[in-house]
């Protein structure tokens, strides 16, 4: 038996999600369809990080098991890449490779970054539709850090994640949150071992209501204290999310 990793990077503009779902196409279903086709038989795909509609990925990791087969596992990705091409996915294999048996895409990793990409300029960009959250608003980048750095370290995150987390506990501990803007797009990092469904656009639509002036960075303590999903800011749109990388 061989254990194959998968380096994934998509466009989630498309697709219902990660999960295989009824609804519509998901990057998951994508990716086994095409392993499926070149394997003659069944391929369950194990990832390190769920995404929703509409999120996308520069590094996403996932794997799955094979008897041992002829293929040539490092050209792997070569081949899942033509047939995705073929069905007009946004999705590219990055790299494909043998790993150790104990290796887990998700209970192996060590951290998981995220970046959420913001356009903040008073014109809309076609060019980025779909890859950025447009906000022609002033915004204070320098509270916004200020009001980040609150957020970093263990806390009880239950004010920030979706009232649809099914998560058991809401405890959770972000490493570091670092942002930076060049010309006119905004780059906010998250990283930390593990989140909670939507936390990362929570902690971006509440930072920016702190960047418009509305609330004050004493506003950050007080919605961890309350752990009340509704004193939280708004919940950011999926289109600016990326799972950036995946550290083992």
């Amino acid at each position: 038996m061989k254990r194959i990793r998968l380096l994934i990077e998509y466009n989630g503009t498309d697709y219902v999600g990660w999960q295989r779902q009824k609804n519509g196409r998901s990057i998951q279903q994508e990716i086994e369809n095409c392993l499926e086709k070149i394997f003659k038989k069944k391929i369950i795909l194990y990832v390190a990080g769920r995404t929703d509609s509409g999120v996308h990925a520069l590094g996403q990791v996932a794997h799955f098991d094979v008897l041992d087969e002829k293929i040539q596992i490092n050209k792997l990705h070569f081949a899942i890449n033509d047939i995705l091409k073929k069905e007009n996915n946004t999705i590219t294999i990055l790299e494909s490779k043998i790993e150790d048996k104990l290796f887990h895409s998700r209970f192996s990793a060590k951290k998981k970054t995220y970046l959420y990409r913001i356009l903040n300029r008073k014109t809309r960009s076609h060019l980025l539709k779909n890859r950025v959250w447009f906000l022609p608003a002033n915004l204070d980048l320098k509270k916004m850090k200020e009001s980040s750095e609150l957020l970093v370290g263990k806390h009880n995150f239950n004010a920030f994640r979706s009232v649809h987390c099914q998560a058991e506990t809401s405890i959770r501990s972000i490493k570091k949150i670092t942002m930076k803007k060049k010309e006119n797009i905004i780059d906010i990092r998250v990283s930390g071992k593990s989140f909670l469904h939507n936390q990362v656009r929570i902690i971006v639509g509440t930072l920016i209501n702190v960047g418009k002036g509305k609330w004050d960075e004493k506003k950050i303590c007080e919605i961890l204290k309350s752990k009340d999903r509704k004193e939280a800011g708004e919940t950011a749109p999926s289109c600016g999310l990326y799972l950036e990388k995946i550290f083992y």
